[in-house]
């Protein structure tokens, strides 16, 4: 296992060609970051990417975890969610789902689609159709 990047040799392989099928230079950085997030599904935001770079020993400036995860965003590895306005989430699951967030510990947890049923949408405007349908279930602790 290498003991910086905290994956085994060959996850780090099948990340690095995942990274390359997505039309993605593979950098010493961009490696690193896409270890960190994609060796699990999980939804980080960028300062806690930073954070677990750094205390693996890896210096990484925050600029270039933005600019890596809005890259790896844009080929589809991971989705960006804006869930309570006041930072942004990167999630590894890029399938169709929803989300728990608990507003106390800011945690956010997959919610599959069967278990959301919704009986109607409304219509697009002309010229429109739906791309897709983001949900997320706020939690709080019981009063």
């Amino acid at each position: 296992m290498d003991r910086k990047a905290g994956v085994p040799p060959s996850a780090a392989a099948e990340i690095s060609a995942r990274l390359q099928a997505s039309g993605i230079r593979v950098t010493a950085q961009r490696l690193q970051i896409a270890e960190l997030l994609l060796a699990v599904p999980q939804h980080l935001t960028a300062d806690q990417i930073a954070g677990a770079l750094q205390q693996r020993g890896l210096v990484v400036a925050k600029a270039t975890v933005y600019n890596t995860l809005n890259l790896f965003a844009a080929r589809g590895l991971l989705r960006p969610l804006s869930v309570d306005g006041t930072r942004s989430w990167f999630d590894s699951n890029v399938e169709p789902h929803y989300h728990f967030h608990d507003e106390r510990s800011g945690s956010l947890t997959d919610v599959a689609l069967p278990e959301v049923q919704f009986s109607r949408l409304p219509e697009p405007p002309a010229g429109m159709e739906v791309a897709g349908l983001d949900l997320v279930i706020r939690l709080r602790p019981i009063r």
